[in-house]
């Protein structure tokens, strides 16, 4: 078993795709429209065929994903990690390109992290194991 889709809630689809790209540098995979929303997925440059991320919108009326991802993002829980080669280097990348950290690098033991705002509703926490 291993993981083909995960997914991270968020507001704008449109928005998230271009900060997800634009910004964090991953590559769009998919895109279908899938009634009044899209199944827009990316995917780590360097891993075409691994797994994807799926920008799911947060407004389905029938799942109270908003209020979730308010609560995560209140409580200062990222919604999900991404693994990078130096924390410190993508933080400077990052915060040169006008993101907000809401921690700065701090190393755990043999784990470095920090943490920012995806501009989407959502923390994100990048790590350096």
């Amino acid at each position: 078993m291993r993981i083909f889709v995960t997914s991270v809630m968020v507001e704008d689809q449109q928005k998230a795709l271009d900060f997800y790209t634009g910004v964090l540098g991953f590559v769009k995979k998919q895109d279908v429209p899938a009634g009044g929303a899209r199944w827009l997925t990316v995917v780590a440059p360097d891993a075409p065929d691994g797994p994807e991320l799926l920008l799911e919108p947060n407004s389905n009326p029938a799942v109270p994903a908003r209020e979730w991802q308010q609560a995560l993002y209140n409580a200062g829980i990222p919604a999900t990690s991404f693994a990078v080669d130096d924390v410190a280097a993508e933080h400077q990348r990052l915060s040169a390109m006008g993101v907000r950290f809401v921690t700065e690098p701090a190393t755990y033991g043999s784990v470095t992290t920090a943490i920012f705002d995806d501009t989407c509703g959502n923390l994100i926490v990048i790590v350096q194991a």
